[in-house]
Formats: structure tokens, C-alpha cells, sequence
């Protein structure tokens, strides 16, 4: 077991058996009692504002967008300019999450410019184009993220993620900077900006670090200065917004009396449609006014009520349970953040299965990469017929078949594509002469039906839980709660247990409550952890209670090994700023360099760092070498772990000379 970097390790009599703790040369640091809580005071001192703009990046699925406030004027939040090239029938305060690269890998162009570009190319120039999109979901479903991690062009070509993560942000910091500029009529500077980006709140902490790792990259913020980057949660940042909405700024689908002058007995459908109507007639303003004040649903909440924040975007969907605290108004979460992929692209999977039943799956994997830009044609076809499904509709909804689709199934299969639909007893779904897929409105229900009965199920299991009790608010919000479907399911499913609250521009929801919360972070004052953190440790053998196999003598004293010390505990509620310190002593004193290793684990009772789903995530090391002071026989290091933020810090210190490190922990390394 190497105890110091140089060669002077003892010679140590253990049994042979594989432990972390010496294969990793994890040196003895042992407890020293007692262990305690310690809240830092200085944690929650307001950091002097140095920034003279907030910029929210929503970084969605399907679709991405910005937003900005001036902490001069934080009631005014302005969305990005509006995109060249919108999609008929499709809002386009955001721009669709797509990237291309040329052919050299080099940065082209985002949203709807790389999608019109690459699907106006020439087919056969086009197979050596790199374009990407729906590219998010690869964080959440990556089980072993690390740096490396690639992702899949269109045309089977790979790229690291990390470089389009990269390139996407900084298509956005850059667009961000320049409409600043013009704005302020002098060059904004990137030093003036704080930076907010989303992301799902059941993320796993590589993701989270990822986002972090690919802004540094992007040129946000830098690992020396992290400050002017924060990672916001994205049920949290609606939450934060969703307590500003006056009654005329949502829509309450369990209201049997006139909201917003809609009566209820004119359906929810048309209650949409009016409300649409009026999203339509303010879109052309890109300023909203946040008032400072707590909107009327809010001022109806007393303290200690509880509401869920349903966030179904295009990937995935995250329920988040806060509890009001008053006076402030602060927010507490209840319970760990769950949820899952369930987002609106399930529909999309669900309709390319409907057309492998059709056309055959030999097809259309052979159409996807042989006709790329005509697939991303239908599948934008489909989006937006996507947008028209409604409960109460009864006439069927006609895609478009892309020309090149009709052609190439000719040449491929030698009939129809008329044929193949005869053939394939879909009912349904019909061929119209115009070249069109008619599908009936049932059919279309049907493709989302899978993804909302997982939403739904989801959450039923969450209200049985004993902490969301008595929930008197159900939040709507991300891009997939505008369908109405999922508004009836939700509504139909849960109306009898609390209200369901839509806010009216609910795909912008997040990025005005991400601006918010950049203005203020500390809004969200106590969090659950999702994970159990601690350290590996040595600890005094003690016979019959420790296995045989972790016994580790060393200089006659007889030490168990790989004993996992817990910091905090899995759903633990954490207040902001919350530091939980430790003192360690090495078990050898002469030992000049310190190596603290951080495990995590899903688990909440952890004894050892070898047990199944314990992982490494971090590391501490505190090098004495070159120190005078003379070593006192009993050495004392502190630990300190900060968590109760969107990320946790770590540092570690040794008493005697005050020597300290500080580290993020890492997530992606290891």
C-alpha cells in the first residue's frame, strides 16, 4: 500500500485479496471522533455582482433557445431575436436543437440555418455533411459518460460529444454577445455576462459536469473561474417562475369557473385555442414583465403547502415536489427529483415504427442513410401534423410523403408505396392520391399513447409516495405540455387530487425561470441529494465485526480497509451553502501526501467502498512535501464537503499548516 509518493512505502503483511483501497494506492486515513455537522456561515453571503446581464441558455431536445435580463432591470426578460426560417404550424421562439458540421468537422451552422442548408444540398454531397440533432438524450442514456463519449452523425459518422456540446454553446454564446451589442451599441464583453444553463433535474452528475465541461470549452467560464457559469435545474427554474404567474398568465384545466374570460364548458381544447390566439398576438413582442410580486395562485399557497412541477420537454420528463416556505416565498424540495425518457420524441419513435410496419425496416434503415435530408423532411412533416393531434378532433391529420421516398421505395422494393399500404393491414392509416399518409386521428392518438401512459404512471407512483401528500398544485410545463393529450391524461388522471396549472407560453417557461434564478440563486434553499456521498477509510479491525478479507495490519496495528464513510445520505434534504466536515488523521504521520478518495453510491447504507454500485467520483490530495513545520505526532486533516447547490465542491485542509485543496468533484474520470 504505497504511503508516499517516492518509494518509501512500508512493507505491509495483508492477506491476498483484491481491495480498492491498495490497488488504487488509496493511503490509510482513519477518523478521528467525533464526526459532525458543520453549517458554514459564510456560504450564504451574497457574492458582490460583478455581471451586468443574466443569459439563460434552455438547451432542449428538440428544440433551444436563450434568454437575457439586465440586473439593472431584473423584471424585464427579453427571448432571443426571432430565427430565420420557421416551420409552418411550429412557434419559433426556439430554434431547433440540430448542428452541422462540413466535411472537415468544422463548425457550419445550428437550428433551422444547418437544417435548410443540409437539406438543400446534393444527396450525394450531403453523405459527407455531419449533422446532428435530438443529440441531448445521449447524456442521460450514456451509463458510462466520460470525455470521449461520441455521438452518431445522420450520415453513420462519429464525433465526441464534447466538441458539439461545445460548438452548440458557443453558437449561443456568440449569438447572445452580438444581439447584447447591438443592443448596448458597444461590444458586450463575455466578463460582464453570468451564464445559466439547463438541464433535467434527474440528470446523473457526469451529465451535469459535462454541460459544465463543454461551456468551459465554448470559452462561458473557465476551471480557474467557475463563478460565471451556473448549471440550473429545469422543474426548478420553471417552479421559480411558475410563482410569478398572475391568473391571466396560465391556464387552469380543472376550473370550472371562467379563467382568463375562457369558460370552462367551451372544452379544453378550445380554451387552447384561444389561449394560442393570444400567445399568437404577444409573440411579436420578445419582452416579458416579471412582476415583483407572488402571483395569485402563489399568494392562495400557505406555508408548508406542497406542489409538483411536471417538466415534460423533448427528451425527458422530470416531476419535481417543492414545499413553499414563507415569508420569502423560498422553495424546499421534497423529494429526490425523478422521472425518466419519456419526452415527446417517444411519439416520434412510435411513428417510425408505424412506418417500419409499413414499409419494412430494412427500408427505412436503408432510406435513413442513403436519404438523409429527406428523412429529416418527413420527420419535420410529422412534427408539426404532431402539433394538430387534439382529443376532440375527428378529421384525419395527412402527412406529406417526401417525393425522393416515393422513388426510392419504387426502386428498392420494385412496387408502390400505395401497394405497401394496401398491403400491410394498417387500418388507420390510408394513402390520399396527393401523395399523402392520411393517418385518422386515432391513429395518431395511439403514437403518443405509449409515452403518456408512461408519464402517467410515473406519476401515479410518485403520488403514492408518503411525502407528496396532499399536493394542493400540478405545474405543466416543457414543450411536450402544450398537447393537449397529455393535458387531458394529466388532467383526467389527477384533476380529483390537486389543480393542473398550465403557464400560457409554457415552452418558454423554463428559460424565463432559468433567468430568474440566475439573478438569484439563492431562491431554491434546500435540496435533496440524489446520490450518498462519502470516503474510503481505514478503521480498527475489530474481530467478528469486520470480514476477514478487509484485514490490513501495518506496523502491529491491525486496520480494516475500504470502509465507506458517509458524508450525506441518498434523498437527504441539504440546505444551500450546507458544509458537512470531517477530521481525518493519516494512518501513518510521516506520510507527505495525502490522497482522499470520494465514492458515491444510489444506496442509502453503504459499509464498504467495494460494495456493488459504490463509484469512485472524486479526488482530493494534499501534498505536505517541502513543508518545514515539524510533524506533530498526531496529524489532524479536515474535510469539508459543500452540497445544496446544482453541483457539490469538496476541499480538504491539514490543521497543522493550514495547507488546503479545493476540488470539484469529478464525475467523468474515473
Amino acid at each position: 500500500m504505497s504511503e508516499t509518493e517516492g518509494g518509501t512505502a512500508d512493507a505491509v503483511s495483508t492477506p491476498a485479496y483484491s481491495s480498492p483501497a491498495k490497488s488504487l494506492g488509496d493511503p490509510g486515513i482513519t477518523p478521528l471522533s467525533p464526526s459532525h455537522i458543520a453549517k458554514d456561515s459564510d456560504a450564504n453571503d451574497a457574492v458582490e455582482q460583478s455581471f451586468l446581464v443574466v443569459v439563460a441558455i434552455d438547451f432542449g431536445t428538440t428544440s433551444s433557445g436563450y434568454a437575457y435580463s439586465f440586473t439593472k432591470e431584473p423584471e424585464c426578460i427579453h427571448v432571443m431575436r426571432r430565427w430565420e426560417g420557421g416551420d409552418p404550424g411550429v412557434s419559433n421562439q426556439k430554434t431547433p436543437t440540430t448542428i452541422l458540421l462540413t466535411p472537415e468537422r468544422k463548425f457550419h451552422s445550428f437550428g433551422y440555418a444547418a437544417r435548410d442548408f443540409y437539406h438543400d444540398l446534393d444527396p450525394n454531397e450531403s453523405k459527407h455533411w455531419l449533422y446532428f440533432e435530438k443529440f441531448k438524450m445521449k447524456l442521460h442514456t450514456t451509463g458510462n459518460l466520460t470525455m470521449e463519449t461520441d455521438l452518431t452523425a445522420a450520415n453513420g459518422k462519429k464525433v465526441k460529444a464534447l466538441e458539439i456540446f461545445a460548438y452548440a454553446l458557443q453558437f449561443f454564446k456568440e449569438q447572445a454577445l452580438k444581439e447584447l451589442s447591438d443592443q448596448a451599441g458597444s461590444d458586450f464583453e463575455n466578463s460582464e455576462v453570468r451564464w445559466v444553463i439547463t438541464v433535467p433535474a434527474i440528470w446523473k452528475q457526469p451529465a451535469k459536469q459535462f454541460m459544465r465541461q463543454a461551456a468551459y470549452k465554448a470559452g462561458m467560464a473557465t476551471p480557474e473561474n467557475p463563478e460565471p457559469l451556473i448549471i440550473a435545474l429545469e422543474p426548478e427554474a420553471a417552479s421559480i417562475y411558475c410563482r410569478k404567474l398572475r391568473l391571466h398568465q396560465m391556464i387552469d384545466l380543472s376550473s370550472k369557473a371562467p379563467v382568463n374570460g375562457y369558460n370552462a364548458s367551451d372544452t379544453v381544447g378550445a380554451g387552447f385555442t384561444q389561449a394560442k390566439e393570444h400567445i399568437r398576438r404577444n409573440r411579436q413582442s420578445r419582452t416579458f414583465l416579471v412582476e415583483n410580486v407572488i402571483g395569485e395562485i402563489w399568494s392562495e399557497l400557505e406555508e408548508g403547502d406542497r406542489y409538483i412541477v411536471v417538466d415534460s420537454g423533448g427528451g425527458t420528463v422530470d416531476l419535481t415536489v417543492h414545499q413553499i416556505r414563507l415569508p420569502e416565498g423560498h422553495l424546499k424540495e421534497l423529494y429526490k427529483a425523478t422521472g425518466g425518457p419519456y419526452g415527446s420524441i417517444g411519439v416520434d419513435y412510435e411513428f417510425e415504427k408505424l412506418l417500419c410496419k409499413i414499409f419494412g425496416e430494412d427500408f427505412i434503415e436503408q432510406f435513413k442513410i442513403k436519404r438523409p435530408a429527406a428523412w429529416v423532411d418527413l420527420m419535420i412533416a410529422f412534427e408539426s401534423r404532431k402539433r394538430a393531434a387534439a382529443p376532440d378532433r375527428t378529421n384525419p391529420l395527412n402527412i406529406t410523403l417526401p417525393f425522393s421516398f416515393i422513388d426510392y421505395y419504387k426502386k428498392f422494393r420494385g412496387h408502390s408505396v400505395e401497394h405497401a399500404l394496401r398491403k400491410s393491414n394498417v387500418d388507420f392509416v390510408k394513402w390520399s392520391s396527393q401523395g399523402m399518409l392520411r393517418m385518422s386521428p386515432d391513429a395518431m392518438n395511439a403514437l403518443f399513447k405509449p409515452t403518456i401512459d408512461q408519464i402517467i404512471q410515473h406519476l401515479s407512483d410518485l403520488f403514492e409516495k408518503p411525502e407528496v401528500t396532499n399536493v394542493k398544485f400540478l405545474f405543466l410545463v416543457g414543450g411536450f405540455a402544450e398537447a393537449p393529450l397529455l393535458q387531458q391524461a394529466v388532467q383526467n388522471a389527477f384533476g380529483s387530487k390537486c389543480r393542473i396549472i398550465i403557464p400560457q407560453d409554457v415552452g418558454l417557461t423554463i428559460l424565463k425561470g432559468a433567468v430568474l434564478f440566475g439573478l438569484d440563486p439563492a431562491v431554491i434553499k434546500v435540496r435533496r441529494s440524489p446520490l450518498t456521498y462519502g470516503v474510503g477509510v481505514l478503521n480498527r479491525f475489530v474481530e467478528g465485526k469486520h470480514p476477514p478479507e478487509k484485514l490490513l495490519v501495518k506496523d502491529g496495528t491491525r486496520w480494516c480497509t475500504d470502509v465507506f464513510d458517509k458524508f450525506i445520505s441518498a434523498d437527504q434534504s441539504v440546505a444551500l451553502g450546507e458544509t458537512v466536515s470531517r477530521s481525518y488523521t493519516p494512518a501513518k504521520p510521516s506520510q507527505l501526501v495525502i490522497v482522499i478518495n470520494i465514492y458515491s453510491s444510489e444506496q442509502d447504507n453503504v459499509s464498504f467502498i467495494t460494495e456493488p454500485g459504490v463509484k469512485k467520483c472524486g479526488t482530493l490530495r494534499l501534498d505536505l512535501t517541502g513543508t518545514d513545520t515539524l510533524v506533530p505526532t498526531r496529524r489532524e486533516i479536515k474535510t469539508l464537503m459543500q452540497f445544496g447547490d446544482t453541483e457539490i465542491k469538496a476541499m480538504a485542509i491539514d490543521v497543522a499548516t493550514s495547507k488546503s485543496v479545493k476540488a470539484g468533484i469529478d464525475f467523468l474520470n474515473y
